[in-house]
């Protein structure tokens, strides 16, 4: 990520919106909307410890919600997510669920894609499970407060393994998720 390349992109976007950049209250917007860019799309590093375990249920997170951008308009976009798995043997440390959300929001992007994303971040370090399930409800704010001007949610969702085999994990899986 070029912050200096961040900072001199808002001073322009501030210059074309007719801002007097010398107005206290700009005077270091450039450089707070980098920082703002950096600390949102920076993966923290995170090691994905693994644990032996015999539990064959699904293992959930529920309701986390996260912000992105619109890759569009660069306009927030407010995600709640759950995300579950089946184990094989194996289970990833609980707070990992919520990194592997935030390592799928890498900058701005489709909805769509980090539905996707955050499924095969889930295979890719947890091998060998036997489902995944992700439900993705976005609140986008360019349809939000421009163009057709609704509140309402987009909803995405991604089923592999057991959850698309097996109808009735699959209801379990959205029936837990939207409570």
């Amino acid at each position: 990520m070029d912050l200096g390349k961040i900072e001199s992109g808002v001073e322009l976007i501030l210059k074309g919106l007719g801002c007097n950049l010398a107005d206290r209250n700009f005077l270091d917007t450039p450089n707070r909307v980098a920082r703002f860019y950096e600390e949102m799309f920076t993966t923290k590093d995170t090691e994905w410890a693994t644990f032996p375990e015999d539990y064959t249920d699904f293992i959930m997170l529920r309701g986390h919600r996260m912000w992105s951008l619109c890759p569009h308009h660069l306009i927030p976009v407010r995600f709640d997510v759950s995300l579950a798995y089946i184990p094989n043997g194996e289970v990833l440390g609980l707070s990992k669920l919520a990194r592997v959300l935030d390592e799928a929001n890498s900058g701005p992007l489709l909805q769509e894609k980090f539905t996707l994303e955050v499924v095969n971040n889930v295979h890719s370090i947890c091998t060998g499970i036997k489902g995944c399930a992700v439900l993705v409800e976005g609140q986008h704010g360019c349809t939000l407060i421009r163009g057709v001007r609704s509140p309402a949610e987009f909803v995405t969702y991604r089923l592999d393994g057991v959850f698309r085999e097996q109808p009735e994990l699959e209801e379990r899986f959205f029936q837990l998720a939207r409570r």
